[in-house]
């Protein structure tokens, strides 16, 4: 019988998961998170106000609840926990769907002044990732900008618009709603060094900016049509065809009187943020123009947009594993069909899936073929690697090291926590931000096990 590690219980591991057990009618599955919490980004990363995307967690409780798949939360895997060498004695295979923990930097002068943050960080505080730092995003704060012009960008900026009411009813944790609704904001530039028929945002996240309770957006027809498509969209892809037509819409809108006021800029290159009083106080732009091969080049002309808060929100990135071969060009483990490659020759049983092996792309779905090509690949091998020799239950031998997971039950716990929580502060379902309250719940769940 097959047993295999998942390392991650993002929407990669658990696809992952789900097309072993579908795929192979014996294999059992223990799917790993350094987290005490399953769902990864679809938990951490997608905005509060989207319940239908969050409700894909439905989805992924049903293969983790699968008989043949087992949850162990809070293990970290590597340097302080179980190193990789040692997973792999534990298990005929090993797939690590680890993601792409960091974020990518602007590289430019000021960029690491107090007020500028990834917009990584600003999420994972407004989602209660345990690790996330309360750094007061907002406070004091009039003016923001948001750098980059992609579906997280957009996110943030409507997180920064929202109103108490709005929010009131999602699972954020209570300290950054209640830093939020107290918010100074008024106005929130997303500026992208491109054109609109270039921009990464969807339409359906695109339409939401325009219809925020109380909240003005602007558009500058101007910089619209330096796009070279704006005049004719119709060859543009679908997705890029319906942005164009949406903000030529709003570019036409006349002004309206609002307390708070969403600008939409484009052609325009952060090169610096600028200090005021030691932290940042504006960001200064280059204007851009198309460069007639697809990018875009600077014209010398500048311009500096207040803010004392900037978020940049240019790409995720992938972190090195000690114990794994890493290409730090593309921030990708070095693979073959998700055969993980050491000096370009095959690693038996390791294997890779989701951002870890192609890089930051696509949407949520996006994993679940690619998480399929990978298990394709270790059912094909499996012939050779289930002759391993294993020195018994994985669970069972990392508590005898000192190690004890989180199980479901114990994620229930936490579940149960926050229904309560939220039932005492007037709210729905209020997450638990921090280390101590999640462990402390779930650790409840295993004492009532044990009575």
């Amino acid at each position: 019988m097959l047993r295999v590690a998942v390392v991650g219980s993002g929407p990669s591991g658990v696809y992952t998961a789900q097309s072993l057990v579908q795929l192979d009618s014996e294999v059992l599955v223990d799917v790993l998170d350094r987290l005490p919490c399953p769902y990864g980004l679809v938990r951490y990363g997608v905005a509060p106000d989207h319940e239908k995307i969050k409700s894909l967690q439905n989805n992924l409780r049903t293969v983790l609840e699968h008989e043949r798949v087992r949850f162990l939360g809070g293990v970290q895997i590597g340097p302080g926990g179980v190193p990789v060498e040692r997973l792999r004695e534990l298990y005929h295979a090993v797939v690590y769907c680890v993601g792409a923990a960091t974020d990518r930097h602007l590289g430019i002068p000021g960029e690491d002044l107090p007020g500028s943050w990834s917009a990584t960080q600003f999420v994972s505080w407004y989602s209660a990732h345990p690790d996330a730092v309360d750094d007061g995003f907002v406070r004091g704060a009039r003016s923001a900008v948001v750098i980059g012009v992609g579906n997280v960008a957009v996110d943030v900026t409507r997180m920064l618009a929202r109103g108490a009411a709005e929010l009131s009813p999602t699972d954020m944790p209570q300290a950054a709603l209640g830093a939020l609704a107290a918010s100074r904001v008024s106005e929130v530039h997303m500026v992208g060094r491109r054109g609109p028929s270039q921009a990464r945002f969807t339409t359906k996240e695109l339409r939401e900016l325009g219809g925020l309770p109380g909240t003005e957006l602007t558009v500058d027809p101007a910089e619209l049509e330096l796009d070279p498509a704006y005049g004719d969209p119709s060859a543009l892809p679908a997705v890029q065809r319906r942005n164009v037509e949406v903000l030529r819409g709003w570019a036409q809108r006349p002004a309206v009187d609002a307390r708070r006021r969403i600008r939409l800029r484009f052609f325009l290159r952060p090169v610096e943020l600028l200090a005021d009083g030691g932290r940042v106080g504006a960001v200064r732009f280059e204007r851009t123009v198309p460069d007639g091969s697809g990018g875009v080049m600077g014209t010398g002309q500048y311009e500096d947009i207040e803010a004392q808060l900037v978020l940049r929100s240019v790409g995720y990135r992938g972190v090195p594993l000690e114990g794994l071969p890493f290409d730090a060009a593309s921030g990708t483990v070095p693979h073959l069909a998700g055969r993980v490659l050491r000096a370009d020759v095959v690693a038996p049983g390791e294997y890779v899936a989701g951002w870890i092996k192609r890089g930051p792309t696509g949407v949520i779905g996006t994993n679940r073929p690619c998480a399929k090509e990978t298990v394709l690949s270790l059912l094909d091998d499996a012939s050779v690697l289930v002759h391993k020799d294993l020195p018994g239950d994985p669970l069972a031998l990392l508590r005898a090291e000192g190690i004890e997971p989180v199980q479901w039950a114990g994620w229930q716990a936490i579940e149960r926590a926050e229904a309560a929580l939220g039932a005492k502060l007037g709210r729905s379902v209020v997450k638990l931000a921090d280390w101590e309250a999640l462990l402390a719940a779930a650790r409840a769940a295993g004492s009532q096990q044990a009575s």
